[in-house]
């Protein structure tokens, strides 16, 4: 008996102990938020200072990721709203807003009076109500640091035909948060999981809540069922039946004292509404049939025609004790909810040269190579003699020229001319990225921004591609990745003050990053990179240069990068070049 009650003693002071510890950590994280309040507080001073809308025709967005893209729901426009971006020493937010008129080609920063404060991993959703709306809720704000975040509660609604910002307060709502999804349903928005972190803990959310939007009231749902567990980053849509469905997303837990697991999830829900019991959900697991895609995490998730979900990129993480390495991605998947089945999105080739091939090819078979190297802009036969991943099928190959292949004579089947590879076209195609932006309008999916990693730099992306779903022949880069604006600092002990305010704002640094970038330019020998050849087309420039981005890629990943990740990098590197000196 004296064991036992020694035993429930000492629980009862572990118990204490804990809780000591929790009320402390949550004392913490309040004084962090409070501090991060004052911040955002300051840069609200700052914005107050629109007083009236401008309008001002712009150069693309700078580099960005965890923005949101959304189509307008009335105009043949896209809506860029929020984002980070990081240079290695400074946390840049924004709460810029930009519209992309597809018609033009052409892009707009709107200054709106009392927008919401600057944050990224929020969520919109544009609506068609009262002339288009847009609907924003939650996200984060990060110290300049990157070691302190707020987590935003807040909803606001941006009226798009008086071009208006709005906050909307009602009680009752979820918590703050980021990484959460949110979509239109019927005269509703539902929104589902998220995460909030800290300095010292973090918590996962797999709660749902119901926003009206005639009556503008919050209701938290109780759906009867299994449903997924805590998450964030997860894909979130609408069935034609008017179901949701939730697949995959990130989490992680705590393993021992300053060790966290994450966990990329692959398993899929649906969240149904139950028949003749009004505001009553049940959760579902389901499992599709088809190529599912690869356990990643960071992908994006647009909604495509015919009620399918499109999912592109991402990361797919692999952890050890101390580090956390990706492969970066930049396949796409649908998941058809009529036939609860994924597909892999496979890219035709464009028409123009598949009728150049066969023309060639029945003209004279034996001469069907030489025809091509001969016609106008065609470059030279080629072979796809490495694939540097293959988790997901074909995500980044090397391509070499190789001799006229023994093979020209052979007929040409339809593998053939859907392969724009094998066909002389150099690939057109976004570069692996997670985190990136996605927006559909008539049919075309516009990709825009995210990052990659390259070594232990992290590449904040611009660029913006259109591909043609209905086609699916081919990517078109509408602005192209330009390398002179991928800043990088290496880390400090310490920064100015003004800096780091200057920074977090995300606004008035272009002289400074000028000047950053040219210094950089200097001493990275940027302008000793191997020079392209006039008319040279990128299938040639790499296998001719690889071994120099190959070593420097080498030099800037961490010790005991796995080859594979090496290579990626040193492709991706010379992509941008190549890019920027066409």
């Amino acid at each position: 008996m004296g064991k036992k009650g020694k035993k429930e003693k000492k629980g009862r002071g572990a118990e204490k102990t804990a809780a000591k510890m929790e009320k402390k950590v949550s004392k913490r994280s309040r004084k962090e938020e409070e501090d991060l309040e004052a911040l955002i507080a300051h840069f609200q001073t700052l914005d107050a200072r629109r007083t009236q809308v401008v309008e001002t025709p712009c150069s693309p967005p700078s580099p960005r990721l965890n923005a949101s893209l959304s189509a307008h729901p009335e105009k043949d426009e896209l809506i860029l709203f929020g984002g980070e971006y990081f240079n290695g020493q400074k946390t840049l937010l924004y709460n810029e807003l930009y519209t992309y008129s597809i018609r033009k080609d052409a892009w707009t920063k709107v200054d709106i009076p009392n927008p919401p404060p600057r944050r990224c991993a929020h969520q919109a959703v544009a609506v068609p109500q009262g002339g288009g709306q847009l609907w924003i809720f939650g996200g984060e704000f990060a110290s300049p640091d990157g070691e302190q975040f707020y987590h935003y509660r807040d909803l606001w609604v941006l009226h798009l035909a008086t071009k208006t910002w709005e906050q909307v307060r009602s009680p009752g709502g979820p918590s703050g948060r980021s990484g959460h999804r949110m979509v239109a349903w019927k005269r509703q928005l539902i929104l589902f999981g998220g995460f909030h972190e800290s300095t010292r803990d973090y918590i996962y959310y797999n709660d749902v809540y119901t926003f009206d939007l005639d009556t503008s009231t919050w209701t938290k749902l109780s759906p009867s069922g299994t449903g997924p567990t805590p998450r964030s980053g997860c894909q979130m849509s609408v069935t034609p039946q008017g179901s949701i469905v939730i697949y995959g997303g990130y989490s992680k837990q705590r393993v021992r004292k300053d060790v966290d697991r994450g966990t990329q999830h692959g398993d899929m829900f649906l969240l149904k509404p139950e028949e003749g019991r009004e505001g009553r959900w049940a959760w579902t697991r389901i499992n599709p049939s088809g190529a599912k895609p690869t356990p990643r995490s960071g992908f994006s998730v647009a909604a495509a025609p015919n009620h399918q979900t499109l999912l592109f990129g991402g990361v797919c993480d692999e952890e050890e004790e101390e580090s956390l390495q990706g492969d970066f991605l930049n396949d796409l998947y649908f998941y058809d909810p009529a036939r609860n089945r994924w597909f892999a999105g496979q890219l035709k080739g464009p028409k123009a040269e598949k009728r150049r091939r066969r023309r060639g090819k029945r003209a004279e078979p034996g001469t069907a190579d030489k025809q091509e190297v001969e016609g106008p802009g065609a470059p030279e036969p080629l072979e796809v003699v490495r694939e540097v991943v293959s988790e997901a099928g074909t995500v980044v190959t090397i391509k070499q020229v190789l001799a006229a292949p023994s093979s020209a004579g052979r007929p040409a089947s339809d593998d053939d001319e859907d392969s724009p590879d094998e066909a002389g076209v150099p690939t057109v195609e976004p570069s692996p990225r997670s985190n990136a932006m996605l927006a559909v309008k008539h049919g075309r999916l516009y990709l825009y921004g995210g990052m990659f990693e390259a070594g232990d730099r992290q590449v904040t992306l611009s660029d913006l591609y259109c591909l043609d779903l209905h086609k699916m022949d081919a990517w078109t880069a509408l602005v192209e990745a330009d390398p002179e604006n991928q800043e990088w600092l290496e880390e400090t002990d310490s920064e100015e003050d003004s800096d780091e305010v200057e920074g977090a704002e995300g606004g008035g640094e272009d002289d400074e990053d000028d000047e950053d970038e040219e210094e950089e330019e200097d001493d990275d020998g940027g302008e000793h990179h191997p020079s392209v050849m006039p008319s040279e087309p990128f299938v040639d420039y790499l296998p001719r240069t690889e071994q120099y981005w190959v070593k420097l890629a080498r030099e800037a990943a961490a010790p005991g990068a796995q080859e594979k990740r090496v290579l990626r990098s040193a492709q991706a590197m010379a992509k941008a070049f190549f890019e920027a000196s066409a």
